[in-house]
């Protein structure tokens, strides 16, 4: 399978500390993959990697670097029809009064809202459409975020990057703050997306939020790979 992320030998660092150290890992087109680890191991980080908000670590001694669908150089607009990264801070990042469906749309424009330069073809509004469909949120497009529930908003942004049919759907802690019902219903839907194709790769720390149908585990700790395989091999009762 073609590979869709690969990081080699990738760190980060802040004020002389490592928050990511080495990391090399390879999820390929078509992998469902939880990484996992508590809080503080660098998982945010490599969000930020991946949305290119920030650069890592230039060592000269030890090269490395982060390629997505084999490109070595790329921005958000370059990966946007082939990746979604659904972070959770995006929510506050909207203004109130966007309505759901102008925050569906505007993941075609990599944007936090859609401004007079941008224009909502028919096609990109039947894809919203059909995103919203797909996740449940249907009945509230027309009405301002600041009046959705928490599950409803994290539906809607899961829309936005699904609008674009991405190859590769990453969830950056979807279920933090969810009740264990709508926990539940979550990872039902997301259990639904993979079976019907989507691949999923998601960042948490919670053990229970993992979907049955995801097969892989990346263990992080520490700002290191701890350990990679099987979800059956590494998540057994003992």
């Amino acid at each position: 399978m073609e590979p869709a992320l690969e990081l080699e030998n990738v760190s980060v660092r802040r004020n002389g500390e490592y928050i990511l150290r080495s990391v090399t890992m390879t999820i390929r087109k078509g992998e469902n993959v939880a990484v996992i680890g508590p809080n503080g191991s660098g998982k945010t980080t490599l969000i930020k990697l991946l949305r290119g908000d920030i650069l890592p670590y230039y060592d000269e001694d030890k090269p490395s670097g982060i390629r997505i669908f084999g490109m070595d150089r790329w921005n958000i607009f370059d990966v946007r029809g082939r990746m979604g990264v659904v972070s959770m801070d995006l929510q506050s990042r909207f203004r109130p009064d966007t309505t759901s469906f102008e925050v569906i749309c505007s993941g075609f424009f990599s944007s936090l809202d859609i401004f007079r330069n941008m224009e909502v073809t028919p096609e990109m509004a039947s894809a919203a459409r059909s995103a919203a469909v797909m996740m449940g949120v249907e009945d509230v497009l027309a009405r301002p975020i600041e009046n959705l529930s928490l599950g409803e908003m994290r539906r809607v942004l899961i829309a936005r990057a699904m609008a674009t049919s991405p190859d590769l759907l990453v969830l950056d802690e979807p279920m933090t703050g969810l009740d264990i019902v709508m926990k539940s219903k979550f990872r039902a839907m997301f259990d639904i997306l993979m079976v019907r194709g989507v691949s999923i790769v998601m960042i948490t720390h919670d053990l229970t939020d993992i979907p049955e149908s995801m097969g892989r585990i990346i263990m992080i700790k520490d700002g290191e790979i701890y350990c990679d395989g099987r979800k059956e091999e590494l998540l057994t009762d003992g």
